[in-house]
C-alpha cells in the first residue's frame, strides 16, 4: 500500500483545490490492484529524476514510480466533535493515515468567504488542532472506561496501558497534542492501536496567493510549506511536457505538490530504493535504516522470510558502468546480507529462497 497523507481544514481554505491537482497528478487504480479507492482518495506518483535515468539506462517495457494517497476529508468546523458540520463523520479514514496534512488559508478573496469572517491562520490552526485532539480524548476516555475494569484482574499488560492512559487524558485536555507526550519505546506500542489523529506526524500547508507572505509560523511543531492551490492546480492542468516549463517562468525549482510529497518523505523518515530490468524499472518506498529483508518485503511479504541475500549497487555508480552487466564486471554491484541497511537511492536485485 502507498504512503497515505489525511487531508484536514477547515471549509473554504482551499482544501479540494489542493486536491484536484493532486489528483490530476495522479496515477489509474488499475495500476495497483488490491487498493480500493474511494471517491476522496487520490494516488499521486513520487516524482523522482532518478527512475527516469535509470530507465534510459535499462530500457525497461514499463516505467513505476513510487506512488503517495491523499485522503480528503469534508472541512472541519469548530464543535466537529460534538456532531457540528459534516468533517467529524470522516475523521475515521484519517485514523488510517501515516500522517496529517493541515491546509491553513492565507489569501485573501472577498468572493469565498472565510466560515470565521477573517483571514487568521494562527486561530484556524488551533480550531482544527482542538478538534483532532477532542477526537483522539472521546477515543481515550472511552477505552480507559474498559482497561480500568480490565487492569483490575491483574493482567499486567492492561495495568501498564491504563497507567499511560491516565497520562495521556490529561494532556490532552490541556489541549496538546498526543505526538507532544513523552513515551518510551515501550510504551508507544501499547497505545498504538487506538489510532490517534494528534500522534501523527503532521505537515501545514499555508494556502497563499501573490499577495500573501507576510504572516510567519510560529512554533507550529510541524514542517510548514506555503503553496498557492490555484498554482498549482493551473500547473497539473498543463500536459506534462509542459509543466516544468511553466514552473520554471513562474521562478520556482519544483512545483508546490513536488515539494509537500518530498516534505512528507522527510518527516515520515522513508527513503527509496530501486529495482531495474527489461521488464520494469520501479521505485520503492522503505523506511529508514531498514535492513534488506525487511526492504524486500515491500516488495512481497514472503521474501522476507525467504530473502538469501541481495546485489546491491548505488543508482549512480549504475548510470556510470552503463548497466547491470557492465557495473558486475567493474565488481561495482555488491553482495549484501541479512543485516545491510539499504540505502536511498540503491539499485537492489532479491534473492530469494521460495
Amino acid at each position: 500500500m502507498p504512503l497515505s497523507i489525511g487531508i484536514v481544514g477547515l471549509p473554504n481554505v482551499g482544501k479540494s483545490t489542493l486536491f484536484n491537482a493532486m489528483t490530476k497528478k495522479g496515477v489509474p487504480s488499475s495500476n495497483y490492484p488490491f487498493c480500493t479507492i474511494d471517491p476522496n482518495v487520490g494516488v499521486v506518483k513520487v516524482p523522482d529524476r532518478r527512475l527516469e535515468k535509470i530507465a534510459a539506462v535499462s530500457k525497461p517495457a514499463k516505467i513505476i514510480n513510487a506512488t503517495i494517497e491523499f485522503v480528503d476529508i469534508a472541512g472541519l468546523v469548530k464543535g466537529a466533535h460534538a456532531g457540528e458540520g459534516l468533517g467529524n463523520q470522516f475523521l475515521s479514514h484519517i485514523r488510517e493515515c501515516d500522517a496529517i496534512c493541515e491546509v491553513v488559508r492565507e489569501f485573501e478573496n472577498k468572493d469565498i468567504i472565510h466560515v470565521h469572517g477573517q483571514v487568521d491562520p494562527e486561530s484556524d490552526r488551533e480550531t482544527i488542532n482542538l478538534e483532532l485532539i477532542f477526537a483522539d480524548l472521546a477515543t481515550v476516555d472511552k477505552r480507559l472506561e474498559r482497561v480500568a475494569r480490565d487492569a483490575k484482574s491483574g493482567d499486567k499488560e492492561m495495568i501498564r496501558l491504563k497507567e499511560v492512559l491516565e497520562r495521556l487524558k490529561p494532556h490532552l485536555e490541556a489541549g496538546r497534542a498526543a505526538r507532544e507526550l513523552e513515551l518510551t519505546d515501550e510504551e508507544k506500542p501499547l497505545i498504538k492501536h487506538l489510532n490517534l489523529l494528534t500522534v501523527k506526524p503532521i505537515i501545514y500547508v499555508l494556502n497563499a496567493d501573490e499577495k500573501s507572505g507576510e504572516f510567519q509560523a510560529g512554533d507550529w511543531g510541524g514542517n510548514v510549506i506555503r503553496i498557492n492551490a490555484k498554482i498549482e492546480e493551473e500547473i497539473t492542468s498543463l500536459p506534462e511536457e509542459e509543466q516544468a516549463e511553466f514552473i520554471k517562468e513562474l521562478g520556482l525549482s519544483e512545483s508546490g505538490l513536488d515539494k509537500l510529497i518530498r516534505a512528507s518523505y522527510e518527516l515520515l523518515g522513508l527513503i527509496t530504493f530501486f529495482t531495474t530490468g527489461p521488464d520494469e524499472t520501479r521505485a520503492w518506498t522503505a523506511k529508514k535504516d531498514s535492513k534488506a529483508p525487511q526492504a524486500a518485503a515491500v516488495i512481497h511479504t514472503d521474501f522476507e522470510k525467504g530473502f538469501v541475500r541481495a546485489e546491491v549497487i548505488n543508482w549512480e555508480k549504475f548510470l556510470e558502468a552503463g548497466g547491470e552487466a557492465r557495473a558486475k564486471e567493474l565488481g561495482l554491484v555488491r553482495i549484501e546480507g541479512r543485516d545491510y541497511i539499504v540505502q536511498d537511492g540503491d539499485i537492489c536485485n532479491f534473492l530469494i529462497n521460495k
